[in-house]
């Protein structure tokens, strides 16, 4: 309700700053502890006149609610401690809430400074469960926003009241009471002392690895992480299609890479899949549902100490709702178009075509599109073999290389009546429309490898020449058709040209450059017409005779 009134305060504080090798691992349990607490104070809205208590809206910092040992100052020192960190956020919210002009009903300073702190400006806010809180209070309703991207803690409050002209400062007395403290209890040497990790467990220092989230396998993304890759990373995956004899799983993980499986959600996923009707907005749904279970078990394979995530596009949105990056950068394997110009393509379509049952059959919630757009909003890299979706991200693409397919045992040229092979559904969506009308006006026989129909009184396919076929019958083809308004993966397509068979797509099926590719700007039942007759066999000329 209050998400579109003006910021009156905002904090950034950084996450990493100056974090050496001994250091780093408390360091990222503190960045994990704090994208837990985010996620229970993001978009919280406090009425007027109520109390906003820290540890009432967070809860006791346990291992089983996602929080883990990060650097906590303790009598001096800087040791690990479960949920260690939180004094950070604690002192962002505090200077926060003075900015904005709040109340401030509760608040303890630290004993000691910790140099380049809010400490050292008398901002600060201790917080011990359950009895050393942060509170305050507002005789207006506000609202509380908790973010980190990959190099900051951002709060911001927000208000339909006018700026606060002047902050208020905590007492100057608090500032030279308190002892400054240097490093933290990996660098401090001291490893007898019973707070050292050293004195109870193996510790091996570093600076973060990048974790690989993966689904269904493409070629193209199987190399770029492989390529991309260095050892200590993590892959996740679905399961161990090598193991199993997936091929759609069956990713190529380098040396030195820890990998986990999730078997049995996927299972689950392919049996729940098998019931779903082939199309329509049930199975979208379904997909939606089975993409966010996927997006939650691979959540909990995110090391603390992982600094960099690599995502399929799929599992951004449901990723982004779980506060997975905060304080990491992220690259996106973009195998299909977001989600707000995949609809805006199928909306184009619908508009051409309004009598279509399937160009208009599912929308998927707009929250959800609202996440996708943000997360990619923020993502480092667009990572795509598609041209379209990488024009479509612009200077932030990495365009990566189609894996051309082996090309089809082909005896010789087809010969005969014009034949051309559909590598789909006839569906709005692919052009079926579009092709229908261009055969009218340029007859040829339609070969259909898919099952799927628009179906009713409307069926495009009514008076066309046309039959079900195999892939083995694209060889005896002049031609591969692809007309489509959305195409994201156009395997059969680089299949034809890799075989010397020409083919006819729109841009939106994002090819690569080819001899022997024709290009059409859209789906247009003209274009496609004049494209196929330029394929036609042309009659042999017939001599003159001699006088």
């Amino acid at each position: 309700m209050l998400a579109g009134t003006p910021v009156i305060a905002e904090v950034r504080i950084e996450l990493w700053n100056q974090v050496t090798a001994d250091e780093f691992p408390l360091t990222a349990g503190k960045v994990a502890n704090l994208r837990s607490a985010a996620r229970a104070l993001h978009a919280l809205e406090i009425p007027a006149k109520a109390t906003f208590s820290f540890w009432r809206q967070v809860g006791r910092t346990s291992r089983r609610r996602g929080f883990t040992e990060g650097r906590e100052l303790r009598e001096g020192c800087i040791v690990p401690a479960m949920g260690g960190g939180l004094c950070q956020l604690s002192g962002a919210l505090h200077l926060a809430a003075l900015k904005a002009g709040l109340e401030v009903v509760e608040r303890h300073a630290h004993s000691r400074v910790v140099p380049g702190s809010t400490a050292e400006q008398g901002t600060d806010a201790t917080l011990f469960w359950n009895y050393v809180d942060l509170r305050f209070r507002a005789d207006f309703p506000w609202r509380m926003e908790v973010e980190l991207d990959a190099s900051h803690l951002i709060v911001r409050i927000r208000a339909a009241v006018p700026l606060p002209t002047a902050s208020r400062t905590a007492p100057s007395e608090e500032k030279t009471s308190r002892t400054a403290v240097h490093g933290d209890c990996l660098s401090c040497g001291q490893t007898s002392c019973f707070r050292h990790p050293a004195a109870t467990r193996d510790h091996a220092p570093a600076l973060g690895h990048s974790t690989f989230l993966l689904d269904a396998r493409w070629p193209e993304f199987d190399r770029w992480c492989a390529g991309h890759s260095r050892p200590g990373d993590r892959w996740v995956t679905p399961l161990d299609g090598q193991r199993w004899k997936k091929p759609q799983y069956a990713w190529h993980p380098p040396a030195g890479i820890t990998t986990c499986h999730h078997p049995w959600r996927t299972l689950q996923r392919s049996w729940k899949q098998r019931r779903l009707p082939g199309q329509g907005a049930a199975r979208q749904r379904a997909l939606l549902e089975a993409d966010a279970a996927m997006a939650a078990d691979f959540a909990r394979d995110i090391d603390p100490a992982c600094r960099h995530l690599v995502v399929p596009i799929h599992l951004l949105p449901h990723l982004w709702r779980l506060g997975v990056f905060g304080g990491r950068t992220f690259d996106v394997l973009a195998h299909r178009w977001p989600l707000a110009e995949l609809e805006a393509r199928l909306d184009e379509a619908a508009a051409h075509h309004p009598v279509s049952p399937t160009l208009a059959d599912f929308r998927a919630p707009a929250d959800l599109i609202d996440l996708e757009n943000t997360a990619l909003a923020r993502a480092a890299r667009i990572i795509t073999p598609h041209h379209e979706i990488a024009r479509w991200a612009g200077q932030r693409a990495w365009l990566i290389d189609w894996e051309m397919p082996d090309p089809l045992l082909q005896a010789a040229a087809p010969s005969g009546p014009m034949r051309l092979f559909l590598p789909c559904s006839a569906l709005g969506r692919k052009g079926i429309h579009e092709i229908a009308a261009a055969l009218r006006i340029s007859p040829a026989k339609l070969l259909i490898l898919g099952k799927a129909r628009e179906g009713g009184e409307t069926d495009p396919l009514r008076g066309i020449d046309w039959e079900p076929a195999g892939l083995a019958d694209l060889a005896s083809c002049h031609a591969l058709l692809l007309p489509a308004w959305v195409e994201h993966q156009p395997r059969l397509a680089l299949r034809a040209l890799s075989s010397g068979i020409p083919v006819i797509a729109t841009r939106a099926c994002g090819l690569p450059d080819h001899p022997l590719l024709r290009v059409l700007d859209r789906p247009d039942a003209g274009g496609l017409a004049a494209a196929i007759d330029a394929l036609r066999p042309r009659p042999a000329s017939i001599p003159a005779a001699h006088a």
